[in-house]
């Protein structure tokens, strides 16, 4: 124990001062091995990082990076901002509204945080602006908005820790619809009620905004209900969904006239990009949960685990705990994947539901993606609208509160996340 505290804790220091994630970690399980088997140890590392890659459930990230991507790149996000924006403003607070519905419908494309922030934050931050809406405010809604994408389907996240916990990825996409789609609901309802003081400047109306709501809105909302009815209805795999929604946004681009040869070539470039860092991650983290298993560490703090004699509540507290501080420094993936292999023996003793934990611990990322100093969907927006930090870190602090407070109601109310999951 001695000595995974010692790796992990000058493993938290590089990240801290900024060495990439997957080296760190795959540095530090490296460590272990060693230490336990010696440098013969380390053959097995082939073995390990081809059984860890191997996998048909992981194929579904890039593909779903893709169907995002081909949407951000052909200008359909800014058609879903623009047909949103005509539904919201007769709301309290306008576009603010916008930015949070926005958000909601492009997380359910994307499956990122940060991709969600940036899409919709790059469209909206001008419009913001023009109208002469109140910036901190603005800046804020489209921060925590971001965060809404790591738990609304599909999310990488959620994907991820199905990986690490052998769980079932839909189930865990139907754990957080319920969750995700009433945590936007309770950000619409602030932002509708600071909003009132908040207002920027009229929307003109126009003669028919239906039609032009249904033209920009409808084929974005079409693609969303057909990869998860896919998906729910049990017609396709995760990773088919995620490649059939590719295929369906490239159709729609193409049937709008918005795909060119040099956006295709830019949506590839960066769906290559994003996920060979994430499955990057992903490997370096199936190395160090087998390192901490050769080693005895994991029997060895499931046993400490249990010598403190936690209620299942004071069990979730400490995790809690150590994921709020682990967020004011380190980005969402890099906790996941340092602490899950750690903390998920403690499930059956606690006797915790792993779908619904996968959903606690997504609404804990959330928080650590807008938590000062290192929130990863701060500096999003701060850079995509050229901000001053204090101004972003201000308005994103409400909706703080509002994750905290909705994190207790999920220990109050567990069949949030697991009655639908329960009907598939």
């Amino acid at each position: 124990m001695t000595l995974l505290i010692v790796v992990i804790a000058v493993a938290m220091l590089l990240l801290v001062i900024g060495l990439w994630i997957p080296f760190v970690v795959a540095g530090a399980a490296m460590a272990l091995i060693v230490a336990k088997k010696g440098v013969a140890g380390l053959t097995a590392v082939g073995l390990v990082t081809w059984s860890s890659a191997n996998s048909f459930t992981l194929t579904a990230i890039p593909m779903f990076i893709l169907m995002a991507e081909i949407l951000l790149q052909t200008g359909l996000a800014t058609r879903l901002y623009r047909g949103l924006a005509r539904v919201t403003r007769s709301l309290p607070g306008g576009l603010l509204q916008t930015n949070i519905l926005g958000c909601a419908l492009f997380s359910a494309i994307s499956g990122s945080s940060v991709a969600t922030a940036a899409a919709i934050g790059t469209v909206a931050v001008p419009e913001l602006k023009s109208r002469g809406y109140p910036m901190s405010a603005a800046y804020g809604s489209l921060a925590a908005g971001g965060t809404l994408g790591i738990l609304i389907p599909p999310s990488i996240a959620l994907i991820v820790y199905g990986t690490f916990t052998e769980t079932s990825i839909v189930r865990l996409f139907a754990a957080g619809m319920i969750p995700g789609i009433l945590l936007a609901f309770l950000f619409s309802i602030y932002v509708g009620f600071a909003g009132r003081r908040q207002a920027g400047a009229p929307q003109k109306a126009e003669q028919d905004p239906g039609a032009g709501v249904l033209l920009d809105v409808g084929p974005v909302v079409a693609l969303i209900g057909l990869v998860l009815s896919a998906l729910y209805l049990g017609v396709a795999t995760p990773t088919e969904a995620a490649a059939l929604g590719s295929v369906l946004a490239l159709v729609i681009a193409f049937a709008l006239g918005e795909l060119t040869s040099d956006r295709l070539v830019a949506a590839f470039h960066r769906t290559v990009r994003s996920s060979a860092t994430i499955l990057f991650i992903v490997i370096a983290a199936f190395l160090f949960s087998f390192a901490m298993a050769i080693s005895g560490v994991t029997g060895a703090l499931t046993k400490e685990i249990v010598g403190m004699n936690l209620t299942p509540v004071g069990f979730l507290v400490a995790v809690a705990i150590v994921y709020l501080i682990l967020g004011l420094f380190i980005e969402s993936i890099a906790m996941m994947v340092i602490t899950v292999p750690l903390i998920a023996p403690a499930f059956a003793i606690y006797g915790i539901d792993p779908i619904w934990f996968g959903v606690f611990l997504v609404i804990l990322i959330e928080i650590g993606q807008i938590t000062p100093p290192f929130g990863l969907n701060l500096f999003v927006i701060q850079s995509t609208a050229n901000a001053p930090y204090t101004d972003v870190v201000r308005g994103a602090v409400p909706y703080y509160f509002i994750l905290l407070a909705f994190l207790v109601l999920l220990v109050l109310a567990p069949g949030l996340a697991l009655w639908l999951p329960g009907k598939i």
